[in-house]
């Protein structure tokens, strides 16, 4: 009897066999659920084919980008100097130097400041009304026949060439103010319809994707709707918001079109976007291409028959980098701006 119970004991003692407890249950067996060798070998090979796959395509995207980089830089930094980019093309005639000169053959001062100013117009115009109407769509709309003919209306004006843009901005303001109305306010508000539709897009989807909680805190914590808007959400969403403007500024600072006919073609510098032609650095270019060769004098003295072609490297050489300060200029405010997700 004694020697039942003291087995009875131990048995207790060494506890349940494996498999066998009732109140954890069965106990899998994962080795032979473990994946075989082969299927992981295969799955590597998969994975390194796939990120072979990626470098290649990222090295193809980047071949074009490099190959425009180095024309534009290598035929355009010749011409790119201090006189070029402090003078006008006042008084510069065919081929030959500017008066009083030897070697300077004229610069794009007249065209950086026309762009740089309509640009800036063109952003007091659209980024407001972008921003607003991607609030209203976000936050106000309820997905009404006014929220669909805005989207609507939105993806219209995406697709819209922007010459349809300049000769709408040009129209108008001939109703407005008369006939033969060129100067920087007429371009900047046909440059504002090309990026009215970016800005709306990017903002909104920026917006959309705030977190639904962080406005139901702060409506529990009695904040309005406005203060909400403002405070919270503008601002998680602003270093996209940021992006957005740029991408925008990016698709329109380049366009020729619309401002050779809203904003017309000058060849002195004219700091007055309310009155008067005024000169863009993509009409400047445009400008230099179409003409050709220069034409020289008989007995010409330092007369260059390519200086035109020279210039309009030089010019778009000086628009890419005018668009890389910019994005550099932007990443730097929306980093600062950015919601600190660190954790402290």
């Amino acid at each position: 009897m004694a020697q039942n119970t003291t087995s009875a004991t131990a048995s207790q003692a060494s506890g349940p066999s494996k498999g066998s407890d009732a109140s954890r249950g069965p106990v899998p067996d994962f080795e032979k659920l473990a994946p075989k060798r082969s299927y992981l070998n295969r799955r590597k090979r998969k994975d390194m084919f796939m990120r072979v796959l990626i470098v290649l395509a990222f090295v193809v995207a980047l071949i074009p980008l490099i190959s425009v980089l180095w024309t534009v830089i290598s035929n355009g930094v010749m011409r790119l100097d201090g006189y070029f980019l402090s003078h006008n093309m006042k008084g510069i005639v065919g081929g030959s130097p500017a008066p009083g000169t030897t070697d300077e053959y004229g610069g794009i001062l007249h065209a950086m400041i026309g762009t740089l100013e309509m640009t800036l117009l063109a952003m007091v115009i659209s980024v407001p009304i972008g921003i607003f109407t991607a609030i209203y769509l976000v936050e106000y709309s309820s997905k009404g026949r006014l929220y669909h003919a805005i989207s609507f209306f939105v993806d219209i004006m995406s697709g819209v060439p922007s010459i349809v843009a300049g000769l709408f901005s040009f129209s108008l303001f001939t109703i407005i103010m008369g006939k033969g109305t060129y100067n920087g306010l007429v371009g900047a508000v046909a440059l504002s319809v090309l990026m009215i539709p970016t800005v709306v897009r990017s903002s909104e989807e920026m917006l959309k994707i705030v977190p639904q909680d962080l406005r139901e805190a702060s409506y529990a914590l009695g904040v309005t709707k406005s203060r909400t808007i403002t405070k919270i959400v503008l601002r998680t969403a602003l270093s996209g918001i940021i992006s957005g403007v740029l991408l925008a500024i990016a698709r329109v600072i380049g366009e020729t079109a619309p401002l050779l006919i809203a904003a017309g073609t000058i060849a002195s510098t004219n700091m007055n976007p309310f009155g008067g032609r005024m000169m863009s650095l993509p009409v400047y270019i445009y400008n230099e291409y179409q003409q050709g060769s220069a034409t020289c004098p008989v007995n010409a003295v330092n007369c260059v028959t390519g200086i035109r072609m020279e210039r309009a490297w030089a010019a778009s050489l000086v628009l890419i980098i005018i668009v890389f300060i910019l994005n550099v200029i932007g990443r730097l405010v929306a980093k600062l701006f950015a919601v600190d997700t660190s954790d402290k």
